[in-house]
């Protein structure tokens, strides 16, 4: 299960409505970076055959089967820091970050 803030939801509401369409917010995690593992966010205009959906706050989060593996749990936010904003993965399952925080490495049993 994947779930959203209220401020997370209010800014993916804010998008879409800006947009003008959209089924939701598509969540992926992709192979690059220093650490091995980096998130990404886009715009959902379809689900596709195996896709999770998960409804919070109003909100549809996507998720393709490969990427649920490793976001499963996640709580996503938007956060304001300074003059920095943007959408903050808390992944349970997530290990180490590296130094400038855009990549991860997922947790060792």
């Amino acid at each position: 299960m994947l779930t959203i803030t209220d401020e997370g939801a209010k800014r993916v509401s804010d998008f879409l409505k800006n947009r003008g369409k959209g089924v939701g917010i598509r969540v992926k995690v992709t192979t690059t970076g220093c650490s091995g593992f980096a998130y990404g966010i886009e715009f959902a205009d379809s689900i596709e055959d195996g896709d999770s959906v998960f409804e919070d706050k109003g909100i549809s989060i996507i998720v393709d089967p490969k990427t649920l593996l490793m976001v499963e749990g996640t709580q996503l936010d938007y956060k304001h820091e300074g003059i920095n904003s943007g959408f903050e993965f808390n992944n349970p399952l997530a290990g180490d970050t590296c130094g400038c925080g855009e990549s991860f490495t997922m947790k060792k049993d």
